[in-house]
């Protein structure tokens, strides 16, 4: 059977393309990323894959038919977030005017099937209008959509994360959504201890390559699956009062379980907090290792988070690559589709293309 071509726009480090290219029916044939180093990232994960690096409203007709020839299946991606990210300020600039770019790329290249992926954000953005004109302007390009938001939870990733998820298809849409594996009836949640337990402890500013012990369940056997050793696992380096603070807060609190002589003045309800090592994380954003801004200090050891710990709640493998600075590593991982998801997603998708 010959394999289906697939393209991945806004393909960040290659969290989407993950779950396509671990399926032996798949080709991802081409890749678009705006960013150097999340593009050069992306080409250390998936080599086999022409990753051209630069704005999407540069690429035109002729070199996406240079690059891609005809008869690609399918085009998956999702446009930045942060624009329709109910954590943000929800504005309508340049960014969130990029889906008709991936609207543009998709009317040129006329695949079977289309998978768009976003924050669940996307649902309340004006109103809600929002969402229902990127559904008209597909449907404008003669495919018929569906949309549903998953939570990574529900697929065996340690993490709370809703996305909404759009396919299209030409001619009548038979895509089913995958089917939770994880959940009430289901499987457990995995919590942070299953995702971390096998992991080092660690103090701020410490380092270690080596695993604690042998894995201890099979999400951690599938992490390790390829690697004897860690990378990026540095634990940041924080001052003595935040560590302090850090120390003081219990499994799962907050700052106003803090004694009033360190309590921090400022920050929201989910700052200064401590993750619940019993249950699946919080939604992974790009500041997982500053407590200042998200609730994501360590159960265990009291904390900042190393960029591993990031990738192994997003569901990426141990041997996964990301480069660049600290903060571009934990960017690439914060802004990632969670590699198990994907492969639900993937596997779904190859259903109705067969």
């Amino acid at each position: 059977m010959r394999k289906y071509k697939v393209i991945d726009l806004f393909a960040g480090v290659g969290g989407l393309s993950y779950g396509f290219a671990h399926n032996e029916n798949f080709k991802i044939v081409m890749a678009n990323e705006y960013d150097k180093d999340i593009a050069t990232a992306y080409r250390m994960n998936h080599p086999t894959v022409d990753m051209i690096q630069g704005d999407i409203r540069d690429l035109t007709e002729e070199e996406l038919k240079k690059h891609v020839g005809d008869g690609v299946d399918l085009i998956v991606g999702g446009p930045p977030c942060q624009s329709y990210s109910t954590l943000g300020k929800r504005q309508m600039d340049d960014r969130a005017h990029l889906f008709e770019e991936y609207c543009r790329v998709l009317s040129i290249v006329q695949p079977k099937a289309f998978v768009f992926e976003n924050v669940s954000g996307l649902l309340s953005m004006q109103g809600g209008t929002l969402i229902e004109l990127i559904k008209e302007k597909f449907r404008e390009l003669g495919y018929d959509v569906k949309s549903k938001v998953l939570n990574a939870v529900d697929y065996g990733v340690p993490q709370y994360r809703d996305r909404v998820i759009l396919v299209g298809m030409k001619g009548k849409n038979t895509f089913e959504y995958p089917a939770p594996t994880h959940g009430e009836g289901l499987l457990p949640y995995l919590t942070i201890e299953d995702a971390f337990s096998d992991l080092p402890v660690l103090k701020s500013g410490q380092e270690e390559t080596q695993y604690a012990s042998e894995p201890k369940n099979e999400f951690q056997k599938y992490l390790r699956a390829n690697s004897d050793s860690l990378t990026d696992n540095v634990a940041p380096t924080n001052g003595e009062h935040l560590i302090r603070i850090m120390e003081a807060l219990p499994d799962g609190g907050d700052k106003n379980d803090l004694p009033e002589d360190i309590r921090p003045k400022s920050g929201y309800g989910n700052t200064y907090a401590k993750m619940w090592w019993k249950k699946p994380a919080p939604t992974v954003t790009r500041n997982f290792a500053t407590p200042s801004s998200s609730r994501c200090v360590h159960p265990r050891d009291s904390r900042a988070m190393t960029t591993r710990e990031g990738a192994r709640l997003q569901s990426f493998p141990d041997d996964y690559k990301f480069y660049g600075s600290r903060s571009t590593k934990n960017l690439e991982i914060g802004n990632a589709v969670p590699p198990l998801l994907s492969i639900a997603i993937a596997k779904e998708i190859e259903k109705v293309l067969d």
